[in-house]
């Protein structure tokens, strides 16, 4: 498992988010404070607070270079 910290800070930003990574099939876990929800779930992502950053766990251990390559608008630092 890998985390970063990814900024989703506007409604158009979820969106585009929600789309990037529903075209890989590992399993995604966004944790903000003490929620943790499913990162495909655009309902989900609407329910955490939003005006900080959020932790983003990635799953994966094959495509781990393709998903950072894909989510590198929304990770910060």
């Amino acid at each position: 498992m890998k985390t970063v910290k990814i900024s989703l800070n506007s409604i158009d930003k979820v969106k585009s988010f929600v789309n990037d990574i529903t075209k890989f099939d590992s399993d995604f876990d966004l944790v903000s404070g003490r929620y943790v929800i499913d990162a495909k779930s655009i309902m989900g992502i609407f329910s955490l607070d939003l005006s900080n950053t959020i932790d983003l766990n990635i799953h994966s251990e094959t495509e781990i270079d393709a998903i950072l390559e894909t989510l590198k608008p929304y990770i910060v630092g």
